[in-house]
């Protein structure tokens, strides 16, 4: 399409101006679809100017999550986000991503929308993803491995998160076990891992990867309840952060995380996972069939699960569950 044309024209420029007759020339577009292409990107939220015998520039993007602009900042994958399946809104993008999983979308296809209406988390737990506040994510996945080799999946996905977001924002996010991407002290993502199987031969038909991230919400924007658990990045640093860009980086630790996956090379994920656990060395509870027990968070284990120290001294590894962390989430006892 000419609007796409003419904007990659302007982004080759770096902010300086271009004029009419160069982009009709090197475009072969006619002035006056130069102008309505212009037009359609104004009303598209790109701010450009114009000016008498210099032409057009380009100085501000959205901050939208188009497949336009997230791909202004994507680089090369080898697998994850070759096909984006870019909405404004969506029920869920796991549901979406498992719809299409079933209609035979390409492994490593991308489902991102500006809101969800119905996000869910673990243990079908809401999870708020208001309008043009966050990225809200799902990878669809078609590993040929068994399901034995897709247990850290969960694990390593937090380490994706860590890793996408100190690229971009330069701050270190901790991990709280199993899956919670926290920052100071506040859950700032939530992932929700899925999978889907063959009844008879036990072989595995997809697993989706749902990312949500919290970005530009301010207290306002979160229940009392989850107001006192949940923040956003743009709120802990004081500054805005590009959700397009943001999500750029997710599909691409997202694809450095499928490779690891598939060759086994976990090593660095479980070394990063141990180095952002935000559980070790601190006095935990576990939550398990209603039940309730304080111990001390020792380890990470090879296969992600959690190494504690009960009160009489014995050990045990936790592979699910709740677990609250003494001074997050208001356990404070």
């Amino acid at each position: 399409m000419s609007r796409e044309r003419v904007l990659e024209a302007l982004r080759a420029r770096a902010g300086a101006f271009l004029s009419g007759e160069e982009l009709s020339r090197e475009l072969g577009l006619s002035r006056a679809a130069v102008w309505k292409a212009v037009d359609a990107l104004r009303r598209d939220g790109y701010e450009i100017e114009a000016r008498t015998g210099l032409g057009y520039r380009l100085s501000a993007a959205p901050d939208a999550l188009t497949e336009t602009e997230i791909r202004s900042f994507l680089g090369r994958t080898d697998r994850v986000g070759h096909t984006l399946v870019c909405l404004a809104e969506v029920d869920s993008t796991n549901t979406r991503a498992k719809q299409l999983a079933m209609e035979g979308a390409a492994d490593g296809t991308v489902v991102i929308a500006d809101c969800q209406t119905a996000g869910r988390g673990r243990m079908n737990r809401s999870f708020q993803s208001p309008r043009g506040k966050g990225v809200f994510l799902t990878v669809l996945l078609r590993p040929d491995l068994p399901v034995e080799r897709l247990l850290p999946v969960t694990a390593m996905a937090g380490v994706a998160v860590c890793r996408a977001v100190e690229r971009l924002c330069g701050v270190r996010l901790g991990l709280k076990w199993p899956n919670d991407p926290v920052l100071n002290g506040k859950k700032v993502c939530g992932i929700l891992t899925e999978m889907s199987m063959e009844a008879e031969t036990g072989r595995l038909q997809y697993l989706v990867a749902g990312i949500g991230v919290n970005v530009h919400q301010t207290e306002e924007d979160f229940t009392p309840e989850v107001a006192v658990l949940a923040t956003s990045l743009s709120r802990e640093l004081g500054r805005p952060v590009s959700r397009p860009a943001l999500a750029a980086a997710l599909i691409e630790e997202a694809d450095r995380m499928y490779w690891a996956l598939e060759t086994g090379d976990l090593a660095p994920y479980l070394s990063a996972y141990r180095q952002s656990c935000v559980n070790l060395g601190r006095t935990v509870q576990l939550l398990s069939g209603g039940r309730r027990e304080t111990a001390e968070a020792l380890d990470i284990d090879e296969d992600f699960g959690l190494v504690v120290r009960l009160p009489d001294g014995r050990t045990r590894t936790v592979r699910s569950g709740e677990v609250s962390v003494r001074g997050l989430y208001g356990y404070a006892e």
